[in-house]
């Protein structure tokens, strides 16, 4: 397969994954690592990676167009500990200071999920183009993390 087809083809599969947390992105970052070297791979890392970010503002503008319903929804208080954690990403994501480095967080290491950062940050006053920078940041990093060793151990 050229390099441009395997580009589209992460592309394609990083809004799928954004979109369907089923489908593992991590997983198909490392078999195209193994598949490709070099350059190639990394053109796949941010092909995946841009794949991700889009899918996640879909989820982020969702979020938006419907913030009144959904914000009271995601962070109106509930029990229990996932109410606890839920309660604290809403806290954090609605101060400016704290929602950027949450969404970086998230993006790089997974926690908290970063499908419940996007929809929270969607029904919050954070900035798109802010969002999306961050989350492409974050998910460049994690998958060069994840291909990086890959590609050394194979050449």
């Amino acid at each position: 397969m050229n390099w441009l087809a395997e580009f589209g083809l992460a592309a394609a599969f990083g809004v799928v994954s954004a979109l369907l947390p089923i489908v593992n992105a991590e997983a198909y970052a490392l078999l195209a690592a193994a598949r490709t070297h070099g350059v190639a791979a990394a053109a796949v890392v941010l092909a995946l990676a841009a794949g991700q970010t889009i899918g996640k503002l879909v989820l982020f503008q969702a979020a938006r167009r419907g913030s009144g319903r959904l914000h009271t929804r995601l962070c109106r208080r509930g029990v229990g500990r996932a109410a606890r954690w839920h309660d604290r990403v809403c806290g954090l994501m609605t101060r400016r200071r704290t929602g950027l480095p949450t969404v970086l967080a998230s993006a790089t290491v997974g926690l908290p999920p970063l499908a419940l950062v996007s929809l929270v940050a969607g029904a919050s006053t954070q900035r798109r183009w802010e969002f999306g920078t961050v989350c492409l940041l974050g998910r460049s990093l994690r998958f060069a993390a994840l291909t990086v060793p890959t590609v050394y151990a194979l050449t």
